[in-house]
Formats: structure tokens, sequence, C-alpha cells
């Protein structure tokens, strides 16, 4: 390499304001896992009409109603991910700490009763190994930060060194900045070129977890109707650590690779509320019908990188942390309940979230006053047209049975179905102009197609004591590509183009619950 790739690189825009996180990162903030006690894992989720179950608190919070007697649960297991690549940053299984909660019931009159509730569950469980590699056909990174900036935007000018105004403006990410800095090979005569591939192989270890602190209070009217609120605190805790690397065709430097290591984490809070409604529209019937609706989760985040990139010889990194803030969609549900005596209970749930919606803001400043500080922020209409595109409506789908062949034991199993996020086309668009795209320090993304869970559970009651174990095993399959399509155009007269391959995410996980009535 020239001497100038000894020297460091910062991102190209340090200094400026507070940012926007870009859509596929932002994707994994706002989705849930199926988690929580075993009885409400071991039946698919589906209890949210039936009721009396902690963890429904935050599906529908009026499940808290049908409580009468005062319970307190907390739940923890294992889950291990099925062909993990043995991938040194992380680690294929973990234990993990999943739910914790009580809830007070009081009699207030003859068929009413009113209940206060709080519930910790971990609402997402990052722990993830993704690993992919494949040819890239003379396709590189580098490469299209050559096309992208080079070329015909970096500096608006052409090879010729004229100035031309007429371009538009393509963005900058953390990697194009080192690139274009540091590690593009000049030709000599004041031009540059890149280096192609033949392949890649890219190792990331994903960890942390949303933990979502849940404050509930509900009652009935007449043991027919049942309304429940629940105010949400959702606390954020994500990090990935990653290896990417290029093998390079023959070259005049002879250098032979290059690995970019990225290391990334976003923390932050959100809050959010959630009503709900359960009723009972025969009165001797057993039929219980229930509906809910969520807020937003009101999202204040704070994301940071150190990324480096080397040939073996020399390093150049970047590193830059800002805060931007994170809408989630509104959700939807609606749910079945029935029971057969004390012999059986069905459930049925169906909830509904367009994530094309999502709205991704930037922190624009504040003000003081004498005793506060108040903070604007301004949606940001680039990134969010690229998340409306891209992103699409969620269905889920929950169907879960519980059987008792004698009082004390119960036998549970349940499905559940999670339609697919990603629109097959979408892709991580480096060219946005959105401060997301600015301070992005990864060119990857997945297109994650729709998710299958399968419970199973069983549970034991002894006097005011419960015992509940549930098995889940979930599975999805996704299309990795390691950055973005660039093709021929008006400035450049070749593609840079890459094929997706097939990705999996397979876990199973085994969770344990105790609790005790009271």
């Amino acid at each position: 390499m020239k001497k100038r790739f000894t020297y460091m690189a910062a991102a190209l825009l340090i200094g400026l304001p507070a940012a926007a996180q870009e859509t596929y990162e932002n994707a994994k903030i706002a989705t849930e896992d199926l988690n929580g006690t075993a009885r409400y894992v071991g039946m698919g989720g589906a209890t949210d009409a039936l009721g009396a179950e902690i963890s429904s608190i935050g599906s529908n919070p009026a499940a808290i109603g049908l409580f009468r007697h005062s319970k307190v649960e907390g739940s923890a297991g294992m889950v291990t991910q099925q062909d993990a690549a043995d991938y040194s940053r992380g680690d294929a299984t973990n234990l993990s700490f999943d739910q914790i909660g009580v809830v007070w019931s009081k009699q207030t009159g003859e068929r009413s009763f009113l209940n206060v509730a709080f519930n910790y569950h971990k609402s997402r469980n990052f722990d993830f190994i993704l690993s992919a590699d494949d040819k890239l056909n003379a396709a590189s990174q580098n490469k299209l930060t050559y096309m992208k900036h080079w070329n015909f935007m970096l500096y608006n000018s052409d090879f010729d060194g004229n100035v031309i105004f007429d371009r538009p403006y393509i963005t900058c990410n953390q990697l194009d900045d080192i690139y274009m800095r540091n590690l593009l090979p000049a030709a000599g005569d004041g031009k540059y070129y890149f280096y192609e591939a033949s392949l890649y192989d890219f190792d990331r270890a994903h960890s942390g977890y949303i933990g979502e602190y849940d404050f509930n209070v509900s009652g009935n009217i007449d043991d027919r109707v049942y309304l429940g609120l629940t105010l949400g605190i959702h606390d954020v805790h994500y990090h990935h650590s990653g290896d990417y690397t290029e093998a390079f065709n023959p070259n005049p430097e002879n250098i032979e690779t290059m690995n970019v290591w990225d290391n990334r984490k976003i923390t932050g809070t959100g809050v959010d509320l959630k009503l709900g409604m359960i009723v009972r529209p025969i009165e001797y019937s057993p039929l219980l019908i229930g509906a809910s609706v969520s807020t937003p989760t009101f999202y204040d985040l704070t994301t940071s990188n150190y990324t480096e990139v080397s040939d073996g010889n020399a390093t150049v990194w970047a590193k830059e942390p800002y805060d931007f803030k994170l809408y989630t969609p509104w959700k939807f549900g609606l749910s079945l309940g029935y029971t057969v005596g004390q012999f059986m209970a069905i459930g049925a749930g169906f909830d509904y979230a367009d994530y094309g919606h999502m709205d991704t803001r930037v922190n624009d400043g504040g003000s003081y006053d004498y005793y506060d500080y108040y903070e604007s922020s301004s949606s940001d209409d680039d990134m969010n047209d690229h998340t409306k595109e891209y992103l699409k409506g969620v269905s889920t789908v929950k169907l879960g049975v519980e059987v008792k062949p004698i009082p004390e034991i119960a036998l549970r199993a349940g499905y559940n179905y999670v339609s697919a996020m990603y629109d097959e086309d979408g892709y991580k668009d480096g060219t946005i102009n959105s401060y997301g795209t600015s301070f992005a320090s990864a060119t990857d993304y997945t297109n994650w197609k729709s998710t299958n869970r399968f419970t199973l559970g069983v549970g034991y009651k002894f006097g005011r004591a419960n015992l509940d174990l549930a098995y889940q095993f979930s599975s999805t399959s996704g299309k990795f590509a390691p950055f973005m399509n660039y093709v021929d155009n008006q400035y450049v007269d070749y593609d840079n183009v890459v094929n997706q391959v097939t990705v999996n995410n397979k876990r199973h996980q085994i969770l344990c619950t105790i609790g005790y009535t009271f």
C-alpha cells in the first residue's frame, strides 16, 4: 500500500449533530421474541383472551384482570443456536434470565376485583451467530466505494477535474471514508483505482437483550367485561462484533486480503402504553373475546462503534457515537379463548403491526428553561421512505392448548407464526442522504423470511406452588448479502454485483418457571 495507508481516519461527519439510525439496524430493535413464563411459551403465546397469565401483561393488559388470587413467578432457561458456526467472538449456547413478576389481586365487590401487577421479561434476546461466505466474481466493498464516490459523487468532478454541480448527492459512510481517504490506491496521475475480490468470508456474533418492565392496573365489570392498562419501559442492550474478509484478485501492489472488524453497541430506553379488553359475550358460556392496542414504543437510543480495516500490514480505524430516536409502529391484537370445564383451555390470537411506518428521527438539539432541558427531533424523511419501501406489515398468529389429565398436571402445546417483515428485493442502501447512512460502519444486510415457532410444555402444581417447563423451537431463513449491488450507469461502465446466499436461524429454548399463589 501507499504510505498514506498508515494514516488514521475518523468518520467524515465528525462533529455533525446527532443522527438517525438505519432501516435494517432499527428492525432489530423493533421486533420481539416469544418469551415469558413457561406456560405462556408452552401455549405459543395464545393466552391473551384466556387471561390469568402474567406474561400477557404486555400483549393484552386485560388478561391480568382475570386473576382471582395474588401470584409471583420467575423464569429462566437456556437458548442454543442450531448449526451455529464456530466463532470465537460468540457462543452458540447461552443461559438466560427471562421473567419475573407479581400480581396483587384485591376483591372490591361481590363479583369485582382490582388487580395491580408488575412483570419483567426479556422481550428480545439478541444472542445469534451469523456466518456466510461466497464468491465475489470481481466485486468488492472498496469497488462499491469507488463507484459511489470517486468517479462522480464525492468531489462532484469528472476525470479531467471539471466541477459538475448537477449530480445528485450520495452519502459517504464510515467505510467509504476509510477506503477513500486511506486505502484506495493511486495510479500516479491523481486518479484512483480499486481492488477486485474473488470471495468473501463473514462472521458476526450478536449479543444482548431488550428488557421490558410492565406496570399494570386492571379489573372487571360484573365478571363479564375485563379491562386493563399497561405502561411499558424498554431497556435496550445490543452489541455485535464481527469480521468480514475479502480475498483480492492479483493486483499491482500484491495485496492479498482486506479485513474489516466492526464492533457496535446500541443502548437506550423506550416507553409505550397498552390497552386491553376481554369480553364474555354470553353470560354462562366460557367463550372469551379479547382486543388490544399498543402505542408505538418511543425509543431514545445511543449507538457507538469501533471499526478497523486492515490489509495485514497496517490498520485504519473509525469510531463515532451518536444519539437518535426511533418510534415503532402501532400494534393491534385480537384473541379468543375457550375452556372445557377444568380439563382443557384453547387459545388463539392475531397481532398486526406495519413496520414500514417506523419513524426514524433526527435529534435537532434542545433548549433549557429555568428548570429542565427539552430536546426536539424531526423525522428522517429519506430513511423513512426507504423503510416504507422495504419493510412490510407483520402478522402474528398464536395457537395454543392446555390439557389437564389430572388437576395437578398440565400438558401444553402451541404454534406461533410471524410473517416476513422484509421485502425480498430490499437492501441496505448506502447512498441515502441520511445521518443514519453517514454513521454506518457495516454494509451487510439480511432479508429474513417468516418465522415458525413450535412449543411444548408441562406444568405441575403442588399446594400453592407451581413448577412449569417449556420447550420452543423457532426457525427462520433469509437472504444475506455483504453489500448492496451497484450497476452500470452513465458515469461508470462496469458493475459491482454480489449474489445473495441463504442463511438460517434455528433456535432451541428450554424454559423453567417457579411460581407461588397467595
